[in-house]
């Protein structure tokens, strides 16, 4: 993390990035074990906590600069709730998570243009000092 108030945004947005890397790699392991009897998938929390993180009545730029970036990380939690159809317990669906897989890389390369948007707002306002 950049440890600036003028790099508030982009600090926020790795740690979403962040998040999003570890839940590529939990649904690839969700994938990976697709045939594995027993195996109840899992997923990643962060967008509740950001959304938790952001609440409040200041302006978005107030709100960002509260925010307390060590609170701020992705929990893996396994998804018990899905009831499992299969009889070997096992709870995954491939079609869903190959939906969630791509939902997930877009996500991500979102995040990183909006990173890259913010670093050249802060190289033009540098520029024309």
């Amino acid at each position: 993390m950049i440890g600036s108030n003028a790099f508030n945004y982009i600090n926020v947005l790795n740690k979403a990035a962040d998040a999003s890397w570890k839940r590529n790699e939990v649904i690839a392991n969700n994938i990976a074990n697709v045939d594995t009897p027993g195996y109840k998938r899992k997923d990643v929390e962060f967008e509740s906590f950001l959304m938790t993180a952001l609440t409040g009545d200041d302006s978005l730029d107030k709100r960002v600069a509260k925010v307390r970036m060590d609170n701020l990380n992705a929990q893996v939690y396994t998804d018990n709730a899905n009831l499992s159809y299969r009889l070997d317990g096992n709870n995954v669906d491939i079609d869903t998570e190959t939906a969630n897989l791509a939902e997930n890389q877009i996500r991500y390369y979102a995040l990183m243009d909006s990173m890259q948007q913010e670093f050249n707002r802060l190289k033009m306002v540098l520029q024309n000092q």
